[in-house]
């Protein structure tokens, strides 16, 4: 064992991880988002705080220096965020909420945009300063707006939805602005040989990344290795983001793009639920980095542009994108909530400003000016939604649009023959479902005929979240091993107590154990193919087809009740399933 242990480099992710196990619970115990928590933090944390203590006591405290090694992880926290956007930003999602993505969202960016930048030349700085200045600004706070609404229970409502729009706009013009802040030095014919380049390396990229992606996804899911699994996300997120930066472009820029081809696949929904946790640790390192960058003596030594701009920023904003709400068809108090909590400044600003800053268009003074301003109007959203979304006078009445209303889908578990089937009625009835299946060549089968199907265990509760549980319309449980079956049941049970639920059931047993587990329906195999073989026995004796159907349901009613009551006496008994049909 050495004599002396050099701490110097365990010193700054030790005060991360610190920082992160306090500031997390804190914040959420306080209902507060905890990116404000992490910018908070660094700057506590960092040379503006606790190096600024050192240098006048001189006692020698750990604070967070900004060395390269931090400045890495926290670029890779970008990373994770621009691949999560692009897994969200599914053709699917684009074509339900076009009219408000393309609509609404341009016209937020484009109208808040202009108006900033007017402001910024008024106030002295030049057009290309000014214009990247009202870009930045325009922006909104993916981060915490998106988890306050879902706490807020607003995510699914009108207002929710078209301010999910706005964002997914928002997160598709981040890419864009990153490459032209990355080139912004670049003049004439080196731009446009460059920018030939960039398109050149981005092509390469995709078209790569569509050949390899799913087959190398599909032999990693053919394993059945959660570890594996984990590890092949992380290959795919880290690989693309050194491959553009290789090419000259930003890291975040080529994970932006693997998001995006992974968003159509089968496999989006484990994805996103594998890369949750790094993103959010990462993500965090990153607003830790920022706020480390903060000097909250700014605040004191420029409160006409700080705190100003702050509050100008989220007055400005507010009537503008309220009007142009009220002109996509959100009324009274939709419009108003829509406009407040879009009003505030994002995280992406601080990435375009700092991406200015290297490009020499923004003065560094300026850029830190603008940060904490846009850092202060974030700590405003929480505050901000409490008075947004205050319930309308009585009797005022809005409707949603058709295409913003919440998504009540079926969720089919299981795409075997029977799952098959049942999709193939949900069509012909024209219900909205998707379906989950553990088997990569089924679900990749699935895909290739364009059939909403997702690879995954259903047996994970956080997967079915992910999978839309909160808000399904009924779950439909096809899987052929029992086992598998209860454990979706107890599920989606404890999830949602008022939920449909029907399930597949091995035989008359296994149904009464589903009912006394919170089915809904349970059809056992045996018994539907002893009615069927009725059924058609009756009918091809001469029996009468209506009264052969009147009297097979009023049979499977019968059947269906005493199964129920069966079940609840079932429940109460000591010995459990498994016992039950060993002892059988």
């Amino acid at each position: 064992m050495p004599a002396h242990l050099d701490l110097a480099p365990y010193q700054a992710p030790l005060l991360f991880l610190v920082a992160a196990g306090v500031v997390v619970p804190l914040f959420k115990k306080l209902r507060l988002s905890p990116v404000l928590g992490f910018l908070l933090a660094g700057m506590l944390i960092g040379p503006h705080g606790l190096g600024r203590i050192n240098e006048v006591l001189g006692v020698g405290i750990p604070f967070l220096a900004k060395s390269d090694q931090i400045a890495t992880l926290a670029e890779f926290g970008v990373v994770f965020l621009m691949f999560n956007m692009g897994l969200e930003l599914s053709l699917e999602r684009l074509i339900l909420l076009r009219r408000y993505v393309f609509g609404l969202g341009a016209a937020q960016a484009a109208a808040c945009g202009l108006a900033l930048m007017i402001c910024a030349h008024l106030f002295g700085q030049d057009w290309a300063a000014s214009a990247t200045l009202g870009i930045a600004l325009a922006l909104s706070s993916t981060a915490i707006v998106v988890p306050v609404l879902a706490e807020k229970k607003r995510l699914n409502s009108f207002s929710g939805r078209a301010i999910f729009s706005v964002l997914l706009f928002q997160d598709l013009l981040v890419a864009p602005l990153l490459l032209v802040m990355s080139m912004s030095a670049e003049s004439g014919h080196d731009l446009l040989l460059t920018l030939g380049y960039a398109f050149a390396a981005l092509g390469l990229i995709a078209g790569v990344g569509r050949v390899v992606l799913r087959p190398f996804f599909q032999l990693v899911a053919a394993a059945r290795s959660n570890d594996l699994f984990i590890a092949a996300c992380l290959l795919v997120v880290i690989a693309t983001a050194v491959a553009a930066a290789s090419a000259g472009l930003s890291m975040a820029l080529g994970a932006f793009i693997a998001g995006l081809l992974l968003a159509e696949t089968e496999y989006r929904r484990a994805v996103e639920l594998t890369i949750a946790p790094f993103q959010g640790l990462l993500l965090g390192l990153f607003f830790v980095s920022v706020g480390a960058d903060l000097d909250p003596l700014r605040v004191i030594a420029h409160p006409v542009t700080t705190l100003g701009l702050a509050l100008g920023l989220t007055a400005l904003k507010a009537p503008i994108v309220a009007g142009l709400a009220r002109a996509f068809g959100a009324k009274g108090q939709k419009a108003r909530e829509i406009g407040l909590l879009l009003a505030p400044g994002g995280e992406f600003a601080f990435l375009i400003l700092a991406a200015a800053v290297l490009a020499g268009i923004v003065s560094k003074q300026l850029a830190d000016d603008a940060m904490i301003a846009v850092t202060l109007s974030m700590t405003f959203i929480p505050l901000i939604a409490n008075f947004a979304s205050r319930k309308p006078k009585a009797g005022v009445v809005e409707i949603a649009a058709p295409e913003l209303a919440a998504a009540e889908r079926v969720l089919i578990i299981g795409y075997g023959r029977v799952g098959q089937i049942v999709a193939e009625l949900m069509r012909a009835h024209q219900l909205d479902y998707i379906c989950i299946d553990a088997d990569p060549g089924v679900a990749a089968a699935a895909r290739e005929k364009g059939e909403p199907v997702y690879w995954g265990e259903a047996t994970r509760p956080d997967f079915l979240a992910n999978c839309g549980l909160a808000t399904a319309k009924a779950v439909v449980i096809t899987m052929h091993t029992p086992s598998a079956v209860d454990e979706v049941v107890r599920i989606a049970r404890a999830a949602r107590p008022d939920l449909t639920i029907v399930a597949r059931a091995r035989d008359a047993l296994h149904a009464r154990h589903l009912y006394a587990l919170g089915a809904t329906d349970a059809v056992p195999e045996t018994t539907e193919a002893s009615l069927q073989l009725s059924e058609a026995a009756l009918v091809d004796i001469g029996v009468p087809m209506g009264l052969v159907i009147a009297s097979i349901h009023e049979q499977r009613d019968l059947y269906r009740k005493a199964l129920i009551a069966e079940g609840d006496v079932a429940a109460t008994a000591p010995r459990p399933f498994s016992a039950r049909r060993k002892k059988r």
